[in-house]
């Protein structure tokens, strides 16, 4: 089947997708998941819709292969966020082909990926191709936008349908230019999210005399501007440093690594540099309840992110690090969401196809392991299947990484009709390479 075709049928099936609104909440993402299997179970593949609500089951296929081995899985998810139709040019479940685009609410986050996997393996599948050794898996889940639980479900309670070696998922893969080389990402890691709040604390009293009172809101302000261009000390994990070598970059002197990237991708480096530290970002704040009222407690909420394996730990140190002991400033930290950051090895027969790859469809570009300083699915099979290499990585030449960012949950969301194209090709070619036959 040839390319041109092989693309058509993605744009054709993610349309579809794309039509089906699954915006989460409430998600209804089988209305999305029935027709990926009955694609899926007429090529071949033997399908299971599973999960604890009828409205919104996962989908697992697996094509088996002819000896035992390794199993690669592609993994995607067919929820959405919501989509407001007002100041779009496309309507956001219409599904429009335009300007060279595929136009709607999905169509980079992700379900292009649900049908470039699907695509992929349903077309080598029809043309009678097994894995010579071990299973392809296809796997669309439910609810990854809100709390990620339909992974999480089925690692949890189906792993005999999930297990894998070898996991692509969402996370990098556009083109970008850092100086005059071109660089396609690999997502191995994801930051950790800490997130906490800082309580100032002082004496309450009436606003009409604030000489007798201690405005904790006012000792609140100093540990808010404290953050305004701070950056914590350097947190080098393995994936961090991966990025810098992977750059032709010395992982040993981080500052003049950055120095350098900086002025060779002024626009890139903001982009990596939060991998190699922690970050602190106020979001919220709360006070009085009354106009009239100076309150006794001030509160900030502050979206910490922490790199891959470090913890709450880590998160405190490179706090008290900025702001010395609470103990002695009157304010006090509390923990709310904790999630440790997560990572696979930045080397490995997944990155070998990858750039294989890679270097066929470009041979002056290179892949780069990069970590994300969000989270995604990944997480999950990392901690459920710890040998699990997983990876994110979907490729794009006719957008760039710095064009897709701004489209992710926006408004004119959209995905150029031939990296739909490629991307097909990069997931039959690994799935080739990796299991061979």
């Amino acid at each position: 089947m040839s390319a041109a075709t092989l693309q058509d049928e993605a744009v054709a099936l993610l349309q579809t997708l794309i039509r089906i609104d699954t915006s989460n909440p409430p998600g209804r993402e089988t209305l999305a998941q029935e027709p990926l299997a009955a694609l899926l179970r007429a090529a071949g593949f033997e399908v299971e819709l599973a999960g604890e609500d009828p409205a919104r089951l996962n989908l697992v296929a697996r094509l088996r292969g002819r000896a035992p081995g390794p199993v690669l899985g592609l993994l995607s998810h067919v929820d959405t966020v919501a989509a407001d139709p007002r100041g779009w040019r496309h309507g956001p479940w219409s599904g429009e082909v335009a300007d060279g685009c595929v136009w709607g609410r999905g169509a980079i986050d992700m379900k292009s990926q649900t049908a470039a996997e699907v695509v992929a393996a349903c077309s080598l599948a029809r043309e009678g191709w097994r894995p010579e050794r071990g299973d392809l898996l296809v796997i669309s889940v439910a609810d990854e936008e809100v709390d990620g639980s339909g992974a999480a479900w089925l690692c949890a309670e189906r792993p005999d349908l999930v297990r894998c070696d070898y996991l692509i998922n969402e996370g990098d893969g556009a083109v970008t230019h850092v100086g005059e080389q071109r660089v396609h990402g690999v997502c191995v890691a994801e930051k950790g999210v800490f997130r906490f709040r800082l309580i100032a604390h002082g004496v309450a009293g009436h606003a009409s005399m604030p000489a007798v009172a201690d405005n904790a809101l006012l000792r609140l302000a100093p540990l808010l501007t404290q953050f305004a261009g701070h950056r914590a000390a350097w947190d080098m994990t393995p994936a961090a440093r991966a990025v810098l070598a992977g750059l032709g970059l010395d992982p040993d002197d981080p500052d003049g690594a950055l120095a350098t990237l900086t002025a060779r991708a002024p626009d890139f480096a903001p982009l990596i540099e939060p991998a190699f530290h922690v970050t602190f970002a106020p979001t919220m704040v709360a006070a009085s309840t009354g106009m009239n009222t100076i309150p006794a407690e001030a509160h900030a909420w502050v979206d910490c992110r922490v790199p891959p394996g470090l913890g709450r730990d880590a998160a405190l140190r490179r706090l008290h690090d900025l702001r010395g002991d609470p103990a002695d400033g009157g304010w006090t930290v509390e923990f709310g969401e904790q999630t440790e950051g997560n990572a696979s090895a930045t080397e490995s027969p997944l990155m070998d196809a990858l750039r294989r790859f890679v270097a066929a469809i470009d041979p002056e570009a290179v892949c780069l392991p990069t970590v994300s300083s969000g989270y995604s699915d990944s997480r999950t099979f990392r901690a459920a299947f710890p040998e699990c290499v997983a990876y994110g990585f979907f490729p794009q030449r006719a957008m760039t990484a710095e064009e897709a960012a701004p489209l992710f949950h926006a408004v004119d969301e959209r995905i150029p009709v031939a990296d739909l194209g490629l991307a097909v090709d990069c997931y039959r070619t690994v799935a080739r390479d990796l299991l061979g036959g």
